[in-house]
């Protein structure tokens, strides 16, 4: 089993804390030269809890996580991974189709992962 790390740990820790569903909580970690990424995967029941009223509680988190890799000197981003038949619910109850074109450019991926929850994809849902 690999290593554990105090971002990684730190992750785990606060959204078990806060999910009816524990033992689904998994939180990978990948470095590559944008800095850490830790992909943060849970019950889908438990997405609410996680994501919070205007993702108040994942803002919350990637600031106290930014800050746990600070002190290690490390750029730290964290990604809520969604499967792609959520993404697509929640497209629909939006209104908007998948494979309709926007008049907005499409946003920037920081590290270019499909079927994970970006600030970005929190601000297209008004979050």
């Amino acid at each position: 089993m690999a290593a554990a790390y105090k971002d990684q740990e730190f992750v785990e820790f606060v959204v078990k804390s806060i999910v009816n569903h524990p033992e689904d909580v998994k939180a990978e970690r990948t470095v590559d030269d944008r800095g850490v990424l830790i992909t943060l995967h849970i019950n889908q029941e438990d997405m609410g809890y996680v994501i919070g009223r205007q993702g108040q509680t994942a803002r919350a988190l990637r600031i106290l996580l930014k800050t746990v890799g600070a002190k290690d000197n490390a750029r730290v981003n964290l990604k809520i991974y969604e499967p792609d038949e959520m993404r697509r619910e929640h497209q629909e109850k939006k209104g908007s189709s998948p494979s309709l074109s926007s008049s907005r450019p499409p946003a920037r991926r920081s590290h270019g992962e499909a079927g994970m929850v970006s600030d970005e994809d929190l601000a297209d849902l008004g979050i």
